[in-house]
This record gives structure tokens, C-alpha cells and sequence, in this order.
């Protein structure tokens, strides 16, 4: 654990900041959502609660903060992912295979920016206030207008249901991710009685299900 002294300048705020938030991802990397308390965090970086408090209001906006910092790295890889999978001359119905299995793929790659999805409605956009419900949707509205102009661009044949179509793959990453991986359980019950398991999907598979199924009905008929 690390002790810090009080921080004086713009400079060591920032720096306990990224302390904090770097402790928050490490955590994330570890358990769910669900289980990032704010005492632990506190023990991690190495500040009284307190302090902790003094840099951000609640646990919920630490959390809030990584998932803008998750979505924009997400974003960025995106990006790179699309261009080189997706056939811009292609068939739209082919492009949108193409789309499908990109995203299914990318978000089931990264569970914890799918558990933060799971979270953010219920549980992270709670105890925080006006003020950073206000920055935190600026910046969601911006991260979602960047990953509608990536999609639109490979696909633009989806139209004004683009943004949607987006809103809605997010949505579901997060649904899914519940269930991903099992908890002990459910994993003990399914050896006890296979049967029990027979709608069990990972990830990948539900999300390319779920994502798939938004395309076809969204995409203009012939």
C-alpha cells in the first residue's frame, strides 16, 4: 500500500486521480462490477475513504469515469477492427455479416466495458450527482456518435436506424455479459444435469445472435 501525502497542485491531483482510477481498473480486472467497494479501493491506493472522496464523490463515479476511458480505447480499436474486416464493395447483406462478427467478437473481448454496459443504468448512473450524470452523458452521446459514424460508414445502408442499432448492441453486451461467465453453481449444476445447460451461450455466440437478429430487422429490405 502507498501512503500519499495531501496533494497541493493541479499537477499531484491529477496524479492521485489516475491513482485512483488505475486501482479501479486493476479491481475491475479481478471481479465484477458488483463487487468494487470503495473501502477496498481506498486500501488499494493507499488514501483514507475520505480522501478518496475529496478526488471523487462515490464509487459509482469513479466507475462512471472508467467506462468513458474503456469506451474511447474500445472505440479507438474498433475503428482498426472494421476497416480491415469489413469488404467496402461487398454485398450490404455480406457487410453486415462482416459488421456483426466484428462486433460480437470485439465486445466479448472485453468483458469488464460489457459489465460496466450491465451497470451503467442500474446501479452506476445512482448516487452521483447532477453534475456528473450531466458529464457523463456529454460524454456517452459523444462515444456513441463516434461508434454510429464507424458503423455507418461500413454499412451505411442501415440509415437513421444506425444510431439505435448501436444503442442497442451496447444495451445487449451488457444484458449478456450477466451470465458470462456462470457463477459456481450454475456451472455445478450444469455437470450435475447437462440438460440444465442447453440454452447456455457464450458470450461471443449470444452477442453475434443478438446483434445479428438487430441487423435483419433493421437493415432495408431488397
Amino acid at each position: 500500500m502507498t501512503t500519499f501525502q495531501r496533494a497541493r497542485s493541479e499537477e499531484q491531483r491529477e496524479i492521485r486521480r489516475r491513482a485512483i482510477l488505475d486501482a479501479a481498473a486493476a479491481m475491475l480486472d479481478e471481479m465484477p462490477v458488483a463487487e468494487v467497494s470503495l473501502n477496498e479501493l481506498s486500501r488499494r491506493v493507499g488514501l483514507a475513504k475520505s480522501n478518496v472522496l475529496r478526488y471523487f464523490e462515490s464509487r459509482e463515479a469513479v466507475l462512471l469515469e472508467l467506462l468513458d476511458a474503456f469506451m474511447e480505447s474500445w472505440l479507438a480499436e474498433l475503428a482498426d477492427e472494421l476497416a480491415a474486416g469489413i469488404e467496402p464493395h461487398a454485398a450490404p447483406d455480406v457487410r453486415a455479416g462482416q459488421l456483426a462478427e466484428i462486433l460480437s467478437r470485439s465486445l466479448a473481448g472485453r468483458v469488464v466495458l460489457c459489465d460496466l454496459f450491465g451497470a451503467q443504468g442500474g446501479v452506476l448512473e445512482h448516487n452521483v450527482s447532477v453534475e456528473v450524470i450531466k458529464r457523463h452523458k456529454r460524454s456517452s452521446f459523444a462515444r456513441l456518435a463516434t461508434m454510429v459514424g464507424l458503423v455507418r460508414r461500413h454499412v451505411p445502408e442501415l440509415g437513421d436506424s444506425t444510431q439505435m442499432f448501436c444503442l442497442m448492441s451496447l444495451v445487449a453486451a451488457g444484458a449478456l455479459s450477466a451470465y458470462v461467465p456462470p457463477p459456481p453453481g450454475i456451472v455445478a449444476a450444469y455437470a450435475d444435469e447437462p440438460a440444465l445447460g442447453a440454452l447456455h451461450l457464450e458470450l461471443g455466440d449470444a452477442l453475434r445472435f443478438s446483434i445479428t437478429s438487430s441487423l435483419l430487422g433493421m437493415l432495408p429490405r431488397a
